[in-house]
C-alpha cells in the first residue's frame, strides 16, 4: 500500500464499528489471509485494489470468503 502512504512497519488504527464504503482502505480476510487494500464497489462486483501498481486488483469471486474486518482510520509512522 505504498501509494497510500502505508509502510512496513507502519502501525494500522482500525476502526471495526465504521460500515466499509467504497474507496476506503480496509483490513480484508479473504479466504484465510489478511490483507489491506482499497475496496472498490462496483455493479460489476467488489473488488480489493493494491496501492502498489506491481499489484493487480483482486476480484472477488462468488464462493470465496471474504470478510471486512474493520476499516483504517490513522497510521502511526515510527520515527527512524
Amino acid at each position: 500500500m505504498v501509494g497510500a502512504g502505508l509502510e512496513d512497519g507502519d502501525l494500522l488504527v482500525i476502526d471495526r464499528s465504521l460500515e466499509p464504503r467504497d474507496n476506503q482502505i480496509a483490513v480484508c480476510y479473504l479466504d484465510g489471509a489478511f490483507t489491506v487494500k482499497r475496496l472498490k464497489v462496483t455493479p460489476k462486483g467488489i473488488f480489493l485494489v493494491p496501492e502498489n501498481p506491481n499489484y493487480p486488483p483482486i476480484a472477488v469471486e462468488e464462493g470465496q470468503e471474504l470478510m471486512i474486518w474493520g476499516v483504517v482510520t490513522y497510521v502511526i509512522k515510527k520515527v527512524s
